[in-house]
């Protein structure tokens, strides 16, 4: 399946860690990774996925598929700017969220609108405005939640 990763665009030395095992279970298990094409968790997950030889792919904000990052196959000029968020989670059969500010949280809310699951690792409490977003603490619960959500979808 193709999972969306969604997360800050300037992140921790923590953080990247945990973007780039996120990418790397995602490929060890045959997944696809959609994200933002750009830095940060973008470029971690992507990288975590490549180490694993999985398949990446970058709904980029602007209109040079040159600019994302070096980790990303399929880059996707958009020349949106921020609307491209709603692209991100709409290319995805789920979601996963990590540690962001309000770009995230709009990916959040357009999961949401499109009614994919959403995994949350270290990221925005959603509960009030009914998202439901199963909160995990590791990479590998992560891919756990989103594989158990799509599979029990009919």
């Amino acid at each position: 399946m193709r999972v969306s990763v969604i997360g800050g665009g300037a992140i921790t030395v923590e953080q990247s860690a945990r973007a780039e095992a996120v990418g790397r279970e995602l490929a060890a298990r045959g997944h696809t990774v959609v994200c933002g094409g750009r830095g940060g968790t973008m470029e971690a997950v992507c990288r975590g996925a490549k180490t694993e030889g999985g398949t990446t792919i970058g709904i980029l904000p602007g209109d040079r598929p040159g600019d994302a990052n070096e980790y990303v196959d399929v880059p996707i000029a958009t020349g949106l700017g921020h609307a491209r968020n709603a692209l991100v989670p709409l290319n995805g059969d789920a979601v996963i969220a990590l540690t962001g500010g309000v770009g995230t949280l709009t990916e959040i809310g357009f999961a949401g609108i499109y009614d994919r699951p959403v995994v949350g690792l270290e990221t925005h409490d959603v509960s009030e405005v009914g998202i439901d977003l199963e909160t995990v603490a590791t990479p590998e619960a992560a891919v756990d939640a989103v594989e158990a959500a799509i599979e029990g979808e009919p």
